[in-house]
């Protein structure tokens, strides 16, 4: 691995998050200081346009032209760098052979994936292989689910620290957000509805609370994510669905079960959005949930799909502008019961907004942190808790705008 000429490359540069990652990566890094990295994408033109509008100071970023479908070209790729990042999805579409290369090469790797079924492949086809090649494939490095997966880890860090025991349980709910879909976001729900409708197997596993478990292991006390308005007396509050808590959920469960269960397999984990009490908050949570229910119908129904994505829904590649990005921010609160019906309540902030500007930090320093910091993780296909637990969220407090934080 010193051999290698990078520490990092930014594959997807050319799009519209892997530009986003690239400004962060030279704003905090540079070029040609300690972190060696390099922006890859299929066409060389874009590139040279990417580098020329990142500035005068980006004029010695090297460029690599590879395109997803090339594997001996990936392979050279990973075999190159330490960490490959990538943000060019679908990734059940254009990620697999760019898995498999950074596997075979035992290059570090993480992205933006949301999609479990795809994850569950990666799982199936290459965790022991990448446990051998010392490969960290680590998926979801952005606003799912880099805030909820550590943010468990920290809780349960503070719970064990302070109180001498773990969590049995956590409730992670969504107090405030600013901010628009990702285009990208949106483009891989249209695919996993896609593939769930034309396999029976894919609508399984998307299913099962423990799909992302290793194998054998795939069950617990955990039941469906929620679906509907419920009022959870734990925070006197209306609630609604959380869009992402079917991605979320999984990721932390996978954690816990890498760990070897700490705190015990009748751990229990769910997340919410919380609406607000009395009439206000139940008619607002039924807003939120139909508007789910809506948005998951539109996508599921051929027509109605084709309307949505040519019309309605964002594309991959377009974002919010620079003044939408920063004014944006994400606030949510966790609470965790321990043994003894003691409840410990912590805060997780992000300065920017969660689809864009806080998710393209959040995977810069993922990568960064892969890279430079050495964390004592095997490799496998891991999730951002297990690869790299207390390392990252040393970064993500020190540089990405976050903030993990006990409330009572």
């Amino acid at each position: 691995m010193s051999a290698r000429r990078f520490d990092l490359v930014v594959y997807g540069a050319t799009g519209f998050t892997g530009t986003l990652v690239a400004e962060y990566l030279l704003r905090r890094y540079g070029v040609g200081g300690d972190l060696n990295w390099a922006i890859a994408g299929r066409s060389a033109a874009k590139l040279g346009n990417v580098r020329a509008g990142l500035g005068a100071d980006a004029a010695s970023l090297r460029t690599i032209v590879v395109d997803s479908t090339d594997s001996a070209a990936l392979a050279s790729m990973a075999r190159d760098t330490r960490v490959v990042l990538t943000t060019v999805g679908p990734y059940a579409l254009y990620g697999s052979k760019l898995v498999a290369a950074c596997v075979n090469a035992g290059t570090s790797y993480c992205d933006l994936a949301g999609e479990v079924q795809w994850i569950r492949r990666m799982i199936d086809a290459h965790h022991e292989r990448a446990r051998e090649s010392g490969a960290r494939i680590v998926h979801c490095c952005g606003f799912d689910s880099i805030p909820m997966d550590i943010g468990v880890h920290f809780l349960q860090k503070t719970a064990f620290d302070t109180h001498g025991a773990f969590c049995k349980s956590i409730a992670l709910y969504v107090k405030a957000t600013k901010g628009t879909a990702s285009g990208g976001t949106l483009a891989s729900m249209v695919n996993v509805v896609e593939e769930a409708r034309a396999d029976r197997e894919v609508a399984r596993v998307l299913a099962n609370p423990y799909a992302l478990n290793p194998e054998g292991e795939r069950q617990g006390p955990d039941g469906p994510d929620q679906r509907q308005v419920v009022r959870d007396d734990d925070v006197g509050s209306w609630t609604a669905p959380f869009v992402m808590a079917g991605v979320n959920t999984r990721v932390v469960r996978r954690s816990h079960a890498l760990a070897g269960y700490p705190w015990g397999k009748d751990f229990r984990y769910r997340e919410a959005v919380l609406t607000g009490r009395g009439i206000g908050g139940r008619l607002k949570g039924t807003a939120v949930t139909a508007a789910l229910a809506g948005l998951v119908l539109g996508v599921s129904l051929a027509p109605t799909r084709k309307l949505l994505t040519r019309f309605v829904l964002p594309k991959p590649g377009e974002g919010p502008d620079r003044e939408m990005r920063e004014t944006g921010f994400f606030n949510l609160m966790q609470l965790g019961k321990l043994p003894d019906g003691q409840a410990i309540r912590t805060r997780i902030t992000g300065d920017r907004d969660p689809g864009y500007g806080s998710t393209s930090k959040m995977l810069a320093e993922a990568a960064v942190c892969l890279a430079k910091d050495g964390p004592e993780s095997p490799g496998g296909v891991l999730t951002p808790a297990a690869a790299m637990g207390d390392a990252l969220l040393d970064r993500l407090r020190r540089n990405a705008g976050l903030t993990f934080d006990v409330v009572g």
